[in-house]
C-alpha cells in the first residue's frame, strides 16, 4: 500500500476470529499493517506462549507487521481519587486489571511489544475526574516514570486521548505533553473520541498539538445527534474533517500509524461494518494523496 503512513486496522474491530482478521486486513483491505488489542476473545496481555506464536505465525503468513501494542495500561481508577462516574461496571475488552497490577501491564506490555517486533505501546491516563486538577501532577509524575521504564527497553509509550479518561481532547492532551517531556511519551491522536467532548478535533484539537509528538492515530468518525449526544459513524459519513486531517498529517511529516478503529456497527456485523468503514477512510486518504490509487 503506497502511503506516507502505516495504514492498518485494529485486529478485533473486525472479528475475534485472528486468522479471519489477518486475512481480511491483507488480501481484502490491502494493508501491511495491523494493530494488536484483543484477539480469540481474550485481552492481549493475556494470551500464553502458545497463543502467542500462533499469532506470529498468522502475521508472517498474511506478511502483516504490527503498529503497536494496544494495551489497557491505566485505565483504571486513581488511586486516592473519588471513583470516576466512568468507571466500568465490566471490564473493557476483557482486560481487568486494577491500580496495583499496572507495573505487571506496563512489563507485559513492552514484552509483548517485543515478541511482536513493535516499539509501540499505547496507555491512558486513568477514568475522567469531575476535578482532576489536585491530582494532575501526580497521574504526570505516573506517565513521566513509566514512560522512563519503557525507554530503558527501547520502547515508547502512545497516550490515547480518550473521553473516559483525564485527557479527552487535543486541548488536553497538548498541556500534558507540555508537563511530561520525555522522548518516551508520544501522543495516540484520536479525533474520533476528541470529538466527543465537543472539541472540533481538526483543525481545533490538532492545531493545539506538537506534531513532532504524533505517535499513533485512531480513525473512527462521528454524528452528533439532535440530543446534543454523539454516536460513532463509518468513516466519512460523520462530522470529522479527515480529508483536511490526513492532508495535515501528510504536510506535517507524520509517518506513523493511521489506524481504522471502527467502533460504528450500523452495517449489522463487526466485520461488515469495518469493511464499509474501511471504503470511506480509503476514500479519504485518496482525496487527501496520502494513498496511491
Amino acid at each position: 500500500m503506497n502511503s506516507p503512513f502505516r495504514v492498518a486496522v485494529i485486529n478485533d474491530e473486525i472479528t475475534q476470529d485472528f486468522g479471519r482478521a489477518c486475512e481480511i486486513a491483507s488480501k481484502e483491505f490491502g494493508m501491511d499493517w495491523i494493530e494488536l488489542r484483543g484477539m480469540w476473545n481474550k485481552n492481549l496481555l493475556k494470551l500464553d506462549s502458545k497463543e502467542i506464536e500462533e499469532a506470529r505465525r498468522i502475521l508472517e503468513k498474511y506478511k502483516l507487521r504490527v503498529t503497536d501494542i494496544a494495551s489497557p495500561l491505566f485505565k483504571v481508577d486513581w488511586k486516592g481519587a473519588p471513583q470516576s462516574k466512568f468507571s466500568p461496571k465490566r471490564d473493557q475488552f476483557n482486560a481487568d486489571f486494577t491500580f496495583e497490577q499496572q507495573d505487571e501491564v506496563l512489563e507485559r506490555s513492552i514484552e509483548l511489544a517485543k515478541a511482536f517486533n513493535t516499539d509501540r505501546v499505547r496507555c491512558f491516563d486513568f477514568w475522567r475526574l469531575d476535578d482532576q486538577a489536585p491530582y494532575r501532577a501526580a497521574m504526570n509524575e505516573k506517565l513521566l516514570d513509566a514512560a522512563g521504564k519503557a525507554g530503558q527497553k527501547g520502547a515508547l509509550l502512545v497516550l490515547e486521548n480518550e473521553p473516559s479518561c483525564n485527557t479527552a481532547t487535543g486541548a488536553e492532551a497538548a498541556k500534558v505533553l507540555s508537563a511530561v517531556q520525555s522522548p518516551h511519551l508520544m501522543l495516540n491522536w484520536d479525533p474520533g473520541n476528541a470529538s466527543e467532548r465537543g472539541e472540533t478535533p481538526y483543525p481545533d484539537g490538532y492545531g493545539l498539538l506538537p506534531k513532532d509528538r504524533i505517535g499513533h492515530c485512531h480513525c473512527k468518525d462521528a454524528v452528533k445527534k439532535p440530543d446534543g449526544k454523539y454516536s460513532w459513524a463509518p468513516m466519512g459519513g460523520g462530522i470529522i474533517d479527515w480529508t483536511g486531517q490526513f492532508k495535515a498529517l501528510k504536510r506535517d511529516g507524520y509517518h506513523f500509524a493511521v489506524s481504522l478503529e471502527t467502533h460504528w456497527r450500523g452495517a449489522g456485523t463487526p466485520e461488515e461494518s469495518t469493511r464499509q468503514s474501511w471504503a470511506g477512510m480509503k476514500k479519504e486518504l485518496l482525496e487527501a494523496g496520502a494513498l496511491a490509487a
